[in-house]
């Protein structure tokens, strides 16, 4: 049977790994696919947690929003990503040193 310790394990390695993608890397899409795995990983914990509560579906209700929601910040950074992207010729956020005209 797995445990409640197992979906933790798995989401602190989840985080972990989005964590070093967001230090290490370079490329702006690259640094939002690590921010959306640690967004991954607090809805996995929302999920493991919902299951092994007493209450009915909260976990999962919560998750459910917390899915939308980053389907609609990913819509919109990539939506920038793409905007950078086409003034600057780069998505190295190092190299995107002016924003204004």
């Amino acid at each position: 049977m797995i445990s409640l310790t197992h979906f933790l394990l798995v989401s602190a390695a989840l985080f972990c790994i989005g964590m070093y993608m967001v230090v290490a890397k370079r490329n702006a899409i690259q640094i939002l696919i690590g921010v959306e795995l640690m967004l991954n990983a607090a809805i996995l914990n929302l999920v493991a947690f919902g299951r092994f509560d007493k209450m009915a579906n909260t976990g999962q209700t919560f998750a459910l929003f917390a899915i939308v929601l980053a389907a609609a910040s990913t819509a919109v950074a990539l939506a920038i990503i793409l905007n950078v992207y086409r003034r600057y010729k780069t998505i190295n956020p190092e190299e995107i040193t002016d924003l204004r005209d």
